[in-house]
């Protein structure tokens, strides 16, 4: 273990920023010249939504059909942003509400701690039980999302020096597929890491990272959707794709998870490199926005830039943008991603539907399986109140998700 991953271990990173008893916001929002009331009226906006729709609830929510929700009741692979979302509500508003249904619906995904199919608790267990333990101080959520960490690392490949993306470990289907997203479920590796003092799942998450790094990006700093690789010998194959265009295209909600998440492993290590890779697939995916800042869902598709929109893509990429500003100090991306926000504030939002439950419109799921072309979808409210509260409220969203670096 590097001497900076050996310093996670004693540091904020990993040790208990909670109160035994949740405390209120306590912050005022931050003053942002040009973007504060716009922000601000959005988040606003998206505290009505879900003050609204949040008591009807009955699952997860996984995507609209015809603007209303539609339910996952495992949480499929987004059960962790819904109650992320309703944190989110809870750290602009303190209304007690956010605070009581967010609990009741984490503890919904108990029985997923113990889920080795899939690569994606990170995704399920961060924004909704560590969040949980960092506002609460409850043990319970502590304990329960390092044991869906040790369920992860279970997905490791040491061979190939990656964590699976899919399939069930004994299922030979997919045994060697690596994707893009698995960076985003890293962060709860390194949590459980910081909590146990056992280094074992941060050096799984820094060789994933470096297998990611070393065979995705792509020189100009566009990445595939998906690398393949011989399950048995480690070797690298190829390219692939599910949700992009083709192997030689840039999904674009791929790129932001990459950007969040190369952003996100530098913080926890202060590997430089990851912060290198970071910087290379944001210039890429700012040079590839078109002049709305509303990303389409494939920057390298035949028909980009004159295609689709993927609003969940560049909720992502704000978050992962305001991020890398902070770990680079350079202003420009913090001020890119102030562009991203306020475009999604202002022409993709369900403002002028009166029966619309989400709060972001103009998502895309699959485009290539044509499911889910610009709907809503879960993670777009969610990373757009993170990335609002990143900029209005950074105190408050430091003590939901840990913004330290080491």
């Amino acid at each position: 273990m590097s001497v900076s991953r050996r310093a996670l271990l004693t540091t904020a990173a990993g040790t208990a920023v909670a109160a035994t008893s949740i405390a209120p916001p306590a912050q005022a929002a931050q003053k942002v010249p040009g973007h504060a009331a716009t922000l601000g009226e959005t988040a606003d906006y998206a505290v009505a939504k879900l003050r609204a729709v949040a008591p009807g609830v009955s699952g997860f929510p996984v995507g609209t059909k015809f603007e209303k929700w539609t339910y996952s009741q495992n949480g499929d692979w987004v059960g962790g942003f819904w109650p992320g979302t309703l944190w989110m509500a809870w750290l602009h508003s303190g209304e007690e509400r956010f605070r009581t249904l967010a609990l009741a619906s984490a503890e919904k995904l108990a029985p997923r701690q113990n889920d080795t199919g899939t690569h994606d608790l990170g995704f399920l267990f961060y924004p909704s039980w560590v969040t949980a333990w960092r506002l609460t101080g409850d043990d319970t959520w502590r304990t329960g999302a390092i044991r869906a960490a040790s369920s992860l690392i279970r997905r490791y490949n040491p061979q190939g020096r990656f964590i699976r993306a899919w399939g069930a470990l004994n299922d030979p289907a997919n045994a060697g597929r690596v994707i893009m997203d698995t960076m985003m479920n890293l962060d709860l590796l390194a949590f459980a890491s910081g909590q146990t003092g056992d280094g074992k799942y941060l050096d799984i998450a820094v060789e994933h990272a470096r297998t990611t790094q070393r065979n995705f990006l792509r020189p100009n700093g566009s990445t595939p959707h998906v690398y393949d690789f011989d399950p048995a010998s480690g070797a690298p194959l190829g390219p692939g794709t599910v949700q992009g265009y083709s192997p030689a295209s840039c999904w674009s909600r791929g790129q932001a998870w990459g950007i969040y998440g190369f952003t996100t492993i530098y913080r926890r290590t202060g590997e430089r490199e990851f912060l290198t890779t970071a910087r290379k697939l944001a210039d890429f995916a700012l040079g590839a926005l078109t002049p709305d800042h509303v990303p389409v869902w494939d920057y390298l598709a035949p028909q980009a830039p004159h295609d689709i929109k993927d609003a969940s893509a560049g909720a992502v990429m704000a978050c992962g943008l305001l991020d890398l500003s902070r770990a680079t100090g350079e202003p420009r991306y913090r001020e890119e991603a102030l562009k991203v926000l306020t475009a999604l504030s202002e022409t993709c939002l369900t403002r002028k539907s009166t029966r619309a439950d989400a709060v972001v419109a103009r998502c895309t799921r699959n485009r290539p399986s044509e499911d889910g072309i610009e709907i809503s979808l879960p993670y777009a409210d969610y990373y757009l109140l993170e990335g609002i509260l990143r900029v209005l409220r950074p105190d408050d969203i430091d003590r939901a998700i840990d913004l330290s670096t080491v």
